[in-house]
């Protein structure tokens, strides 16, 4: 190695690598809140490497939730919407659509953290709902043979599958696996993709967090319909068969906006205060029939606590899918029967 006698020589060198060190540690410190590239999804648009195509599950014209943007948590009364008594996912299709295609489904189950002989189990566990805010996810498709993984923005309306902590995993039109976004976005910062749509506003995208896993899973979805006139009860994995009857609208319906949160285009979306759940490994079990309470010990079903409405230890499902292409306009959801989910491990 070459040595430096020059005292003037090497202080420059040590001057040239700190320098460099510098503009290094100042290019990284910027990325986080230098914006990233977001793709929107307009109802009805599967998006870039669907897994399938799926007809039916979004809904055109929902009145969105007058508290939007900012971080919210999956349990709120009203974060979501549906048609009482109707589903806006057919998971038992894509249930039979993964396991007719395994290669599709080692790539779904790996975006998801669990083994592909859970994939029935959990897909069944989940909650069929419609967004009622424009909600940023990170979206994985599949192409060449691996899961894909882009930070999009879905529009209000669109029908997703939330699990037991009522966070986004499963997009219904496409089949597409759905996390949360893996990094700290600034939405104002961003540079979106995509068609856009009439009332988009960066300062109004949401990011859902998981239900504080204290409190265990949620058992009961507090739903608005796609109008907002009234609220009405969803009990988890179940898909409308199962809903209540006609309730007043919750009180985020009516209330002035408070800011539980920052907005993302004030303070990024990451909430590192709240325990996220991720994924169990539970035993392998064929999806419940609706109602159907699952055999397996080793996660238990779902139960309501005295002290906390809707708390279980179980996570949700997953569905199966022979999926039809999806229509220029979507239409109403169409129904589907309960099933189980399995619940997230704590982070």
């Amino acid at each position: 190695m070459l040595e430096i006698h020059s005292p003037i020589a090497r202080h420059r060198v040590v001057a040239g690598a700190v320098a460099v060190l510098a503009l290094t540690a100042g290019t990284l410190a910027g990325c986080g809140d230098a914006g990233a590239t977001i793709t929107r999804l307009t109802v009805g648009s599967p998006g870039p490497d669907p897994y399938t195509l799926m007809a039916n599950t979004d809904k055109m014209d929902v009145k969105e939730r007058p508290q939007a943007g900012g971080t919210k948590d999956g349990d709120s009364p009203g974060l979501y919407g549906g048609t009482r008594q109707a589903s806006t996912c057919d998971q038992q299709k894509i249930i039979a659509f993964l396991q007719a295609n395994p290669e599709k489904a080692a790539a779904w189950a790996g975006v998801q953290g669990i083994p592909v002989s859970d994939v029935p189990r959990y897909v069944s566990r989940l909650t069929p709902v419609l967004l009622r805010t424009d909600t940023l996810v990170t979206n994985h498709g599949y192409r060449d043979g691996k899961a894909t993984s882009a930070p999009a923005v879905l529009q209000a309306g669109m029908g997703v599958l939330v699990n037991g902590y009522g966070v986004p995993v499963v997009k219904c039109n496409c089949g597409n696996p759905l996390t949360r976004p893996e990094k700290k976005i600034t939405t104002g910062n961003a540079s979106y993709t995509g068609r856009s749509w009439p009332g988009f506003e960066k300062r109004n995208v949401t990011e859902i967090r998981p239900r504080d896993s204290r409190k265990g899973t949620i058992v009961t979805f507090v739903l608005v319909d796609p109008g907002a006139t009234m609220g009405f009860e969803r009990p988890r994995a179940t898909g409308g068969e199962q809903d209540g009857p006609p309730a007043a609208l919750p009180p985020t319906e009516t209330e002035v906006p408070t800011s539980d949160s920052p907005a993302p285009s004030d303070s990024g979306l990451d909430s590192p205060s709240v325990e996220s759940p991720g994924p169990e490994s539970p035993g392998l079990e064929s999806p419940a029939s609706p109602g159907a309470e699952s055999p397996g010990a080793e996660s238990p079903e779902p139960g309501t606590s005295p002290e906390s409405p809707g708390v279980t230890t179980e996570d949700p499902g997953t569905g199966t899918g022979g999926m039809v292409p999806p229509g220029e306009e979507p239409q109403s959801p169409i129904s589907l029967p309960p099933s189980e989910e399995p619940a997230p491990a704590v982070s």
